[in-house]
């Protein structure tokens, strides 16, 4: 089904997560840019905290398109190795992407958020798929 904006869809799916309205363990996080109207929409409806978090996808270098992992703003990063192996992607070309893709994320971080600091999330494991 689609929908007329981001925005309209977040709304749709803030109904369908109203059992988590006003709760001190729910915040809901972004993935800007896209991702914020629809998280915004949730966390007004929700009353919850709203935060960002910004990665940079990590492109194959002949094919960006092609995903090979991802890079957060903290310089956490995520490695398909799967398409690594498959492509022979060489230690030292990750780790300059890794850099490269992290320096924008936190580029990024900064112009979306300013000086406002991260929600402190910590996830109970034993909570997950409730």
């Amino acid at each position: 089904m689609p929908f007329p904006d981001r925005a309209a869809a977040g709304r749709l799916l803030a109904e369908k997560l109203t059992h988590y309205a006003n709760r001190k363990d729910v915040a809901v996080v972004a993935l800007p840019p896209g991702g914020v109207p629809v998280a915004y929409e949730i966390a007004q409806a929700l009353s919850a905290p709203l935060d960002l978090l910004v990665i940079r996808y990590l492109g194959v270098p002949e094919n960006p398109a092609l995903v090979m992992g991802a890079v957060a703003a903290d310089g956490t990063h995520f490695l398909n190795y799967e398409v690594i192996r498959w492509l022979k992607i060489p230690d030292s070309t990750i780790g300059a992407l890794v850099a490269i893709e992290s320096a924008e994320s936190r580029r990024l971080d900064k112009l979306y958020r300013g000086e406002t600091s991260h929600l402190e999330v910590v996830q109970n494991a034993g909570d997950l798929g409730r």
